[in-house]
């Protein structure tokens, strides 16, 4: 499953290189701030393609010494590394474009920048559905990051489509003012993907469908009187789970013990759980 990871971020890493190459080209071209922000989106997507695939790659690592548990938080550790990018590119530009606001410059627009746009938001929206069926799959949070951005990056292509097309009906500041939308939307992005890494990085307990999933599994294995102290959290982008489940003390330590591995293997048939820690208390 995690070759199918590391093959999509390399369809992503290609992708936006070539959406950098028509971007900023007809940005130059065209002296727009708007699209030269959106290229420069772009390169940022390329860099944290590039991250995202090490970690995919390393995330699929198998346990070792060092690392009883896995490798599961490289991916989220990949994530913060994105939205990190996403700021301080979101702060430059709003930076940018605040300062070419009070300037006068003229503006090229041609049919070919209004066509590198509408190319960009085409690929991103079958990106951005690419990318959301293959982390659900694999169960990727880089790679979902990945599917949001491009669904963001639809917006910000739009937003600069709308500025572009206001400068080539005389309205130049327009274009500035698209670039400050812009600049506000990654810098959202950013913190977005940023909080939802640390809460896998914090270990964060799961969602609560995923918390009663857990529990009827675990309770209707055979034997079962009773679970309780269920807890659960994540250790990267999988989760581990600790349950406390009640047995009849009259059973042997044998049928205990295998009563207490059917449970294990049973919450841990659930796609996102790694591991289980099952406790036995006798009644």
């Amino acid at each position: 499953m995690k070759n199918k990871g590391r093959q999509a971020t390399i369809i992503l890493i290609i992708c936006n290189t070539f959406l950098f190459a028509i971007k900023i080209t007809a940005g130059i071209t065209s002296n727009s701030l708007a699209i030269v922000s959106d290229a420069i989106n772009s390169l940022t997507d390329i860099i944290a393609s590039v991250i995202i695939y090490f970690a995919v790659k390393a995330s699929s690592k198998q346990a070792d010494e060092g690392h009883p548990f896995g490798h599961h938080r490289a991916e989220p550790i990949a994530g913060l590394i994105v939205a990190i990018f996403a700021g301080i590119l979101g702060f430059e530009i709003l930076h940018t474009s605040a300062f070419k606001l009070t300037e006068t410059h003229v503006h090229k627009i041609g049919i070919p920048a209004i066509v590198t746009l509408l190319v960009s938001i085409g690929m991103k929206l079958i990106m951005s559905t690419y990318f959301r069926k293959i982390s659900r799959k694999i169960n990727s949070p880089a790679l979902l990051a990945s599917s949001i951005d491009s669904r963001n990056d639809v917006y910000i292509s739009a937003t600069a489509l709308v500025g572009v097309g206001c400068g080539l009906f005389g309205y130049a500041q327009m274009d500035d003012i698209a670039a400050i939308l812009i600049s506000f939307w990654i810098i959202y992005s950013g913190y977005k993907i940023g909080v939802q890494n640390i809460d896998y990085l914090m270990g964060k307990q799961p969602e609560d469908s995923i918390m009663e999933e857990i529990k009827k599994k675990a309770s209707a294995v055979p034997g079962i009187l009773g679970i309780h102290d269920v807890r659960a959290h994540y250790v990267g982008n999988y989760i581990h789970v600790e349950i406390h489940i009640s047995l009849d003390q009259t059973l042997t330590l044998t049928q205990a013990h295998d009563i207490g591995k059917n449970v294990q293997r049973a919450v841990e048939s659930i796609d996102s759980i790694h591991k289980a820690f099952v406790h036995i208390d006798p009644i």
